[in-house]
């Protein structure tokens, strides 16, 4: 069974954890990507060579491998290099996913989706918009995700809710969709499938906690304030 049968119909879950923060460690990677294993989860996307080729070892089920860097003069920060698809590569990821936005980057798009194909990866176009993933496409991308839909100066937007919109627009290509970006809830990973998804990629709802945390603590705080309002109305 190919990676891409593996993951039609199911969730992958995004072991990222926040830069820096307390859970950035590879061996906290490898027991988040085997929980959601566990739980259910049909494949998994991983951030870096180190950690890719640690959950490979771990595990057999699909990964889709990328690489992260902050680097002046772009906002591209999605596997960007060919050095960063010869890292993934090594390690065993079996999808590499990378930035198909028309932004200017260190290596152009366009090499760095050949390269994957070269090296006989499934090549994942994280996009922003329908353009991007027709030229991905065009090029050899075989699974268009909604990745980067609110998170490029294109398409920012004040709404904290997933491009469903997009993600049927992809549907009407001949490629895989996967459904990425704000799906935080159960309610929207469904209505990504109904959307015409044949997967959905679940990150912060489920891995990192410091998000999650943060979620609470402002519903808290919002009602805490809202309750002490109303006493001093009522005083």
């Amino acid at each position: 069974m190919t990676s891409l049968e593996q993951l039609q119909g199911g969730l992958v879950v995004s072991c990222q954890p926040v830069t820096g923060g307390a859970m950035d460690r590879t061996d906290i990677v490898v027991a988040m990507a085997l929980a959601a294993i566990d739980g259910g989860a049909n494949g998994l996307r991983i951030e870096g060579a180190r950690n890719v080729a640690t959950v490979r070892m771990a595990t057999d089920k699909p990964i889709i491998g990328l690489v992260k860097h902050e680097v002046d003069r772009t906002d591209v920060r999605i596997t960007s290099r060919l050095s960063d698809v010869e890292a993934l590569v090594h390690a065993g990821a079996d999808i590499i996913a990378y930035d198909a936005t028309d932004r200017p980057r260190q290596d152009d798009r366009d090499v760095v989706l050949h390269a994957i194909l070269a090296h006989g990866c499934i090549a994942m176009a994280d996009c922003s918009t329908f353009d991007d993933a027709q030229q991905a496409l065009d090029q050899g991308a075989q699974m268009l995700g909604s990745t980067l839909s609110g998170y490029t100066a294109k398409t920012e937007s004040a709404s904290d809710r997933p491009d469903l919109a997009l993600v049927s627009a992809l549907n009407r290509l001949d490629a895989f969709v996967m459904a990425e970006g704000r799906y935080n809830s159960p309610d929207l990973a469904a209505e990504a499938f109904i959307a015409g998804a044949d997967a959905v990629t679940v990150g912060s709802a489920i891995t990192r906690v410091e998000h999650i945390v943060g979620w609470f603590k402002t519903a808290i705080d919002e009602a805490t304030r809202a309750e002490e309002h109303d006493d001093v109305l009522s005083s």
